[in-house]
This record gives C-alpha cells, structure tokens and sequence, in this order.
C-alpha cells in the first residue's frame, strides 16, 4: 500500500518539464513558493510534497531512512506520471534528491542541491557543540523549544522574523519522532563513495553564510559529482531560497535554463 502524499503544485500547466522539489528538515512543501516565478518563467511545472512525517502527510510506520524518502519521493513522480524530473532538494531534502539520483537515477534529468550535504558529521569543535546541543535541547527541553532554537538558528536577522516563524511554527507541527529519528539517520550517513556515479546536470547552491552545513561540507558535493558546479552566495543563510530569494532564483533560472536548452 502506498502512502498518500500532500504535494503542492506550482504552475500546473507547465509544459517544458516537472520539477521536484524538496523541503529541509521540519518544514512543508509550500517553502518552495518564492521559486514558483522560476517554474512560470521557464514553463516548468512544480511538485513539492510535505515528506511523510511534515506538515499535512503523516509518517505511515516503519523505520525511518533516507532510502524510505528516497522511494517517498519516487512515489510522488509515479503518482503525476513522470518518467524523469528536474530534483531541486534543500539541506535534507538536497539529501534525499542525492539518495533518489543514487537509488533511481533513470527518474532524474537535474539535481540542484541548496546547502545540503553527502556527510553531516561536524568538522570543528563549533560544529560538533551545536548538534550536540540541538540533540540535547531535543531530549530536556522538547520539540516545541527546539523548533525555536533551529528557527533562530536559519534565520538569525531581525528583517527574518517572518521566515523564522513560519519556519518554527513548521517544525512544531512535524513529527517529533520523525523528526529526531532523521537526525539520527543523517548522523550516520556517507554517500560520498557513490557521488561519482551521478551524471546529470548539476547544480550546488552554497550560502556563504550557512551556520548549520558549512561551506567546507557542501564543497564534497563539488569535488565528488563529476558533473557538478557551485555557486556561492556569499550574504545568504542556510534558508537561501527565502532569505536570498532573488540571487537564489537568478541561478536557479540560468541553470534550469540551460539545461532545457542543451537537453530538448
């Protein structure tokens, strides 16, 4: 039996193609909404499902993997009969664009990969207190605390309040189970052995600013997928794609671009 999954589609009618789109950590499909003028522009249409466990999709039981959220998001592409999409993925969900290009590459015509990661383990003593803290937080203060806590933490300005709320809001209303137990699976996650074998067109979207997948982790993406570049947007957070809609959207749109152009 399969799961049923809430999608949110932007520009339906879109005729050149289907991008799939993939929200972070404890957030919801409609985060993709500020790129719904990229889809319009290039004629694309948009699929961004709430994960199983986030916003209006419920986690159906069993264990929680990356190879599980891979197939989730299979399944979407099943359900709107599509044989192959463009797979744009934010933090987590860039990692589960990678599992899905890694375990059903035929289904996947282009990979943009926002401030995500093939292997999360903190490489500094900053970096190793603040997921130690997020898993401490978790365990004496609770879900509802640490969704503050992770809110603040992407979107620090005063001028993000609004991203900041909505974002905290989100992972209040997540599984909390779910929510931990995909901590404890990214923990343990390498995919860099297998990044060689992506062949697609490429895309590695860095905040410069990101305090959460520092920019050293995200440059394994670079070094590992052979057909992959990066670009760096040196003022933006790990919530680029809001806090740095209009430069995330400006490389997105020359990217999707030419990939239509060189592949139709």
């Amino acid at each position: 039996m399969t799961t049923p999954i809430h999608v949110h589609v932007f520009h339906p009618q879109g005729r050149r193609g289907t991008v799939l789109l993939l929200h972070g950590l404890g957030s919801v499909g409609q985060t993709w909404a500020g790129q719904a003028e990229v889809l319009r522009a290039l004629d694309l249409r948009g699929l961004a499902p709430d994960q199983p466990g986030f916003g209006r999709t419920p986690w159906p039981g069993g264990p929680v993997t990356l190879a599980r959220y891979a197939a989730f998001a299979r399944q979407v592409l099943d359900a709107y009969q599509v044989d192959k999409a463009h797979v744009a993925g934010i933090s987590f969900g860039g990692a589960v664009a990678l599992q899905l290009a890694l375990d059903f590459p035929a289904r996947v015509r282009s990979l943009t990969l926002v401030n995500t990661f093939a292997y999360l383990r903190p490489r500094t003593l900053r970096h190793w207190l603040y997921f130690a803290g997020r898993s401490l937080i978790a365990r004496l203060a609770g879900h509802q605390r640490q969704a503050d806590i992770v809110a603040r933490r992407v979107f620090p300005k005063p001028e993000h309040a609004a991203f900041r709320e909505m974002l905290a809001r989100s992972i209040r209303k997540s599984d909390p189970q779910v929510y931990h137990a995909i901590m404890r699976a990214l923990w343990g996650l390498d995919l860099r052995p297998r990044l060689g074998t992506i062949r697609v067109p490429t895309l590695v979207v860095t905040g410069g600013a990101d305090t959460t997948v520092p920019p050293e982790v995200q440059a394994d993406l670079v070094r590992g997928i052979p057909t992959a570049r990066q670009v760096v947007i040196p003022e933006a957070g790990h919530g680029v794609i809001a806090d740095s809609r209009a430069a995330f959207n400006r490389h997105w749109h020359a990217f999707l671009r030419e990939v239509l152009t060189t592949t139709s």
